[in-house]
């Protein structure tokens, strides 16, 4: 895995950058603000703009050469151009994936490190995420929202690190899914999200500087699915 721009630089979401290839409807960058997608969370939206016009982006494409962004329209732009992210949809993602952390951390911490087996982001202001606990109980995982929105209030700093790969899987509890692992850079590291005082996990996606920056969560439904998971259905406050 390419260290993506976005996750260095995340106040970046206008960017002056070059096409190093081009096909009609799709180019490749050379540097790129955009998150491609990954571990549950959305893609980012945004424009491609040039002297001679824009586009909206329509996707990536992971090939050998990069991450090519796939475009609205059958166009082929060359040269200089402005790639723009679209703030309010990569807000949205920041918040839920990193509420989806404090989710995930109450969890573990509460019931006996469960861990995940999926998680989905929605385009809405909602996500779930499933775990393994087959003997929970629904009302005392429905009783975490206020531990949740306590810990969003006390707007704890979001910080992130890099750990060898083989560190990541010593350090008990940095690997919470069962069965999903986020890939390693080119120098075979691996990134950890930390919410200072509270949490410490890999993960590959984009979140907030600190938990204040969400809105308030609730915990909208919570399904047995299957023997063993259990999915809590959450929603940002107000979307």
């Amino acid at each position: 895995m390419t260290r993506y721009f976005c996750l260095d630089e995340p106040e970046v979401f206008d960017l002056e950058t070059a096409v190093v290839g081009a096909e009609p409807g799709r180019v490749l960058l050379g540097r790129s603000p955009f998150y491609p997608g990954g571990g549950g969370q959305l893609a980012d939206r945004g424009m491609l703009q040039w002297s001679g016009g824009e586009v909206a982006i329509a996707g990536f494409e992971t090939q050998a050469d990069g991450i090519w962004h796939l475009l609205a329209e059958p166009v082929m732009p060359s040269g200089a151009v402005v790639a723009q992210v679209d703030r309010p949809f990569r807000q949205l993602m920041r918040e839920l994936h990193t509420d989806l952390h404090i989710v995930n951390a109450l969890v573990y911490q509460g019931f006996d490190g469960a861990l995940v087996t999926g998680v989905q982001m929605n385009e809405d202001g909602t996500a779930r995420i499933d775990f393994d606990l087959p003997e929970a109980d629904n009302e005392r995982l429905r009783g975490l929202e206020g531990a949740i929105n306590d810990v969003i209030r006390q707007d704890l700093p979001v910080r992130e690190t890099y750990v060898a790969e083989g560190e990541a899987f010593d350090e008990a509890g940095l690997i919470r899914s069962r069965s999903v692992t986020p890939p390693p850079t080119a120098d075979g590291r691996i990134r950890v999200v930390e919410i200072a005082g509270l949490d410490r996990q890999a993960c590959g996606g984009t979140h907030l500087a600190a938990t204040g920056a969400s809105r308030p969560l609730r915990i909208l439904k919570i399904d047995n699915k299957g023997r063993h998971n259990r999915r809590l259905r959450i929603g940002l406050d107000g979307v």
